[in-house]
Formats: structure tokens, sequence, C-alpha cells
């Protein structure tokens, strides 16, 4: 199997999370400036196998899709132009800003590290593709015993 990044897209950064080559563990790669993100994406996939990427889909509460959106449909638009072998996805990213900020305050963390913006992109991340491997595991047919 090959990788899954996941990416949290941000205005002005963008949190980046990546699976295991097994695709059962979600982990928070980094956090980049938007501006760069698709260079990064690209030096990326030209070290790793990656089979997907997962694209988080900005929807406000009532299921609208928030304004962040007109951002990124020209970024997915451009990774699969230039990508066409990686299948790019989005999965809902609601609540994730909340549940990354709960899981830092959870985790122990000083308070300086909590205000770390590009953490919380991060971590909203690695919430995402968690998510989304969880979902992926719930649509798979179940293995005959």
């Amino acid at each position: 199997m090959s990788r899954i990044l996941a990416i949290d897209y941000g205005k002005k950064r963008t949190g980046i999370a990546v699976s295991d080559p097994s695709q059962i563990i979600a982990n928070g790669l980094t956090t980049v400036a938007t501006s760069t993100l698709f260079d990064f994406v690209k030096q990326y996939l030209e070290q790793e196998d990656v089979e997907r990427i997962v694209v988080g889909l900005p929807k406000k509460p009532n299921g609208e899709f928030s304004d962040n959106m007109s951002n990124i449909t020209p970024f997915v638009n451009r990774l699969r132009k230039n990508f066409p072998n990686v299948p790019v996805e989005y999965y809902d990213e609601r609540f994730t800003s909340v549940l990354a900020h709960q899981a830092i305050l959870e985790s122990g963390i000083g308070k300086k590290a909590r205000q770390n913006k590009a953490l919380v992109d991060q971590v909203s991340a690695t919430i995402i593709l968690r998510d989304y491997m969880e979902w992926r595991r719930m649509q798979a047919p179940p293995t005959p015993n």
C-alpha cells in the first residue's frame, strides 16, 4: 500500500497530515505557508508513494460551503491537472478545528504551545485524515472468516 496525504487548506497556512504506508495511522506532517503549498505537495509526491490526496471540504454547520471553497477549488483543480495519477478527494472538515483545539488542550502541552496556530492546522489535517480512513474502512465490504 501507499500513503494518503491530507490537507487542511487555509488562506495563510495549511496543515498537512500523512498516513503510514499501511494506511492505519494518521500522523501530522507539517504546516506550510499556503503560498508554497503546491510546491510542497509536488516535492512530497516525488519522494513518497502517495495513493491519494484528501482535501478538507470547508462547510458551515448548516452544510453550505464556506468562503474558503473559492480558494480550495482552483488548488484542487491544479493538483488534478498536474498529478492525474493521484486521485484527489474532498472530505468534510466541519468541526475539525474545534476538535483540534480540544485534542491539544487535553494533551497537556503548555499554554504558549496551545496558541500555536500552525499546530492547530496540523492537528486538524490529522483529524481529517483519521476520519477519512475510518470512513473508508466502514465502506469496505467485510472480509470472510
